[in-house]
Parts: C-alpha cells; structure tokens; sequence
C-alpha cells in the first residue's frame, strides 16, 4: 500500500478517534462538572482546557491569539502533508498520518471550542510530569516517536547487505 494512502487512513482514523473520545468525555461522562476520576493510583480522567500548545506555553485567552495558534496549526498540517505526498516508506507515511491527525484534531478544538480539550492525567503521587493530555497528543507524540526511530534506528540495507543487525 502507497505511504500517502497509509498516512491519509492514519490521520482520518486518528482525527475522528480523538474527536470520539473527547465528545465522550465531554458528554458522555460529563467531566466538564465533576471532579477528577481516578481510574488507577497513577491516572485519572480530569477536564483541562488548554489555550496554549504543549504544557499551556503561549497561553492566549483573547481572540487574536487564538486564530494565531490556530494558523500555526493549520501550516504545520499542511507542511506535514507536503511531506507526506513525498515520503516512500509506510512508516513514513503512518507517522506523518499520526501528526497530521492529531494536529487537526487539536486545531479543530481550538476552532470549534475555543481551546484544546485535555483529559488523560498521569501523574506518581503529586508529581506529574505530563501535565494533562488528550488522545490527539498521545498520537502527536508517537508519531514524532516513529520518524525519530526511521531516521535512526530503521536503517536500509545497501544493496547486496543483508537485513540483520549486529554481529555474524
């Protein structure tokens, strides 16, 4: 299967996934009025409304700030889906889709609600180090994952090389 066609499956699945679960926990559970919901001594499901990116970093509660996060997120898709009518490889392409995906699906909350819906909590005692995230960061984060293990690690072997890795 064509890496565009891989990425383009990838991020529709990934935008509609990450908008169903977000309406669940918005509608479904009602989390927007309760108190956190502790699902295990490590996670809890909580309401977080993010008008920032990552970690609330260039938090913007006015307008302007608002659409220019939004424009950012727009041209960041489209220079991923450039790069995805270019890539060669399935991974590349699944990768790419998982951005893409998880970009609009982060870009669409921020058009339609103001800001970026998080929920997911993980947290050791009091400390967290992830803040509070969504299913869109979750795919966000592995897809910068897959092209970092691409570009190291997933090596093509020269013609006439065998595939295996180490000695022998």
């Amino acid at each position: 299967m064509r890496p565009q066609v891989i990425g383009l499956a990838a991020a529709a699945g990934t935008l509609a996934l990450d908008q169903a679960v977000k309406h669940w926990m918005l509608f479904g559970l009602g989390l927007e009025g309760r108190e956190p919901l502790p699902l295990t001594p490590f996670l809890d499901l909580r309401i977080a409304w993010n008008t920032g990116i990552s970690y609330s970093l260039f938090s913007s509660d006015g307008e302007i700030g608002r659409l220019a996060l939004l424009a950012v997120a727009l041209v960041a898709v489209l220079l991923l889906c450039i790069w995805l009518v270019r890539a060669r490889k399935a991974i590349t392409g699944f990768a790419l889709g998982l951005l893409i995906g998880g970009a609009s699906g982060n870009a669409y909350d921020r058009f339609t609600r103001g800001a970026v819906a998080d929920f997911f909590h993980v947290h050791l005692g009091s400390f967290s180090p992830w803040g509070v995230f969504n299913f869109a960061d979750v795919a966000i984060v592995a897809g910068v994952g897959l092209l970092l293990y691409e570009a190291v690690l997933a090596r093509d072997a020269r013609p006439g090389e065998s595939q295996t890795t180490g000695p022998g």
